[in-house]
Order: structure tokens, then C-alpha cells, then sequence
């Protein structure tokens, strides 16, 4: 089963990087609510990143997410996300954390900065789904799992690749019309340039000889 799994979310990352264009370390957003949740279970959260994408994550939090975690008071936690890079929200003061990642994720309907979201917010994830590219993942138990394929990712993935089928069939390498002999002909007497004119002594002018008498 697990390598069932592994061979999903490998043909599910291919999506975001030859459709989106994502790139290694893949910057991964990590909310308030799941770093509690890996903390309590004793979960590696960086291994498991890494492990569930098959890649190397950048692990990132909001100052909303931090705030969240130094209001739980759980120290532990809070020296968990301590070492994830700090991601800047402009919230000058404290907002919800799964409104925070919404905004930074979702700009303009668009996954702009190409951000992996690790949230265990239920509807932030409802949310982000309508976001094409975004992809999700959460704890489930004690196991981290990505989410399937949004429809929105679907569909612009499907989308995406009709684009490239019909730019590649209305290109003449590909259309398979040979010119025509005419064309080729015309072509190629453009192409032609015109003969120079040899160069040297010229003869004498006919009407200046004089004629022979008979």
C-alpha cells in the first residue's frame, strides 16, 4: 500500500512540475495546527515532507501561525517551527492562521510563488482547492498524507496540454503538408541571386570598323 501511494503522489508532483513549473526545494507552507499535531504524534515533520513529496522541501511558517503557537504555550512546538524559515504575511497584527496562509497562497486565484501548503485545517484546504496547482497535504493520524488532484488543477492541467497540442499541430514541422512545387520554385529563384557580369576588355565597336571592299 505504500508504495501504491508513493507512486501517486509521484505522478501527482510531475503535474506541478511540468504544468506549473515547480522547482526543488519545493517551498512548503506549514500551518500552526499541524506542526502541533506532528509534535504531539513525535513526528519528524522536515523527513516527512520530504519523503511524502519524494523531494527536497524548504519548510516555511507566518508570524500569524507563530503567534498561534506561542499562544498555545507548547514549547516544544514552538521550537519545532522556530527552525522553519519565516515567511513574511504583512499582518501587522496577529490575524487566523488559516486565513494568513489563505492569503499568501491564494493571489488572485493563482498559487503565484508555487507554495506546497502542509495544513490540518479542514477548510482552509476546502479553500485552497479552488486554487489550480496548490498541493496539500495533512496528518491523518499518524501518517502524512497529499490530498488527490483538485478539479481546478485538473482541469487547467487539461487545458494546458490541449494548448500545447494544437500549438505543435498548427506548426509546419509538425503538420506534415509538404509545399508545393511551384512554391519551392518560386522560393528559390528569390533566393538565386542574380548572375555578375564577367569583367575585362571589351571589343571593338561594329560601327566603327570599317567594311571590307569587294
Amino acid at each position: 500500500m505504500r508504495q501504491k501511494r508513493a507512486k501517486s503522489y509521484k505522478r501527482q508532483m510531475n503535474v506541478y512540475l511540468h504544468t506549473f513549473k515547480f522547482r526543488e526545494p519545493f517551498q512548503t507552507i506549514v500551518d500552526s495546527e499541524l506542526v502541533l499535531n506532528c509534535e504531539k504524534a513525535s513526528y519528524d515533520i522536515v523527513k516527512g515532507l520530504n519523503r511524502t513529496i519524494q523531494g527536497e522541501t524548504k519548510p516555511m511558517i507566518t508570524q500569524c501561525c507563530m503567534q498561534a503557537l506561542y499562544d498555545s504555550k507548547n514549547q516544544s512546538a514552538i521550537d519545532i517551527a522556530k527552525q522553519f524559515e519565516r515567511r513574511r504575511c504583512n499582518h501587522r497584527e496577529a490575524i487566523d492562521p488559516s486565513l494568513c496562509v489563505q492569503s499568501i497562497v491564494n493571489i488572485e486565484g493563482v498559487n503565484k510563488h508555487r507554495y506546497v501548503v502542509a495544513a490540518q485545517n479542514y477548510e482552509l484546504r476546502v479553500k485552497l482547492r479552488k486554487v489550480p496547482g496548490v498541493p496539500l497535504i495533512f496528518m491523518n493520524r499518524a501518517v502524512m498524507v497529499m490530498e488527490p488532484i483538485s478539479e481546478a488543477t485538473s482541469k487547467y492541467s487539461e487545458a494546458f496540454e490541449r494548448k500545447k497540442l494544437t500549438a505543435g499541430l498548427n506548426d509546419a514541422k509538425y503538420t506534415g503538408i509538404v509545399p508545393k512545387e511551384s512554391e519551392v520554385e518560386s522560393k528559390e529563384a528569390v533566393q538565386q541571386p542574380a548572375p555578375k557580369k564577367r569583367k575585362g576588355p571589351k571589343g571593338p565597336n561594329p560601327l566603327s570598323i570599317k567594311k571590307k571592299k569587294t
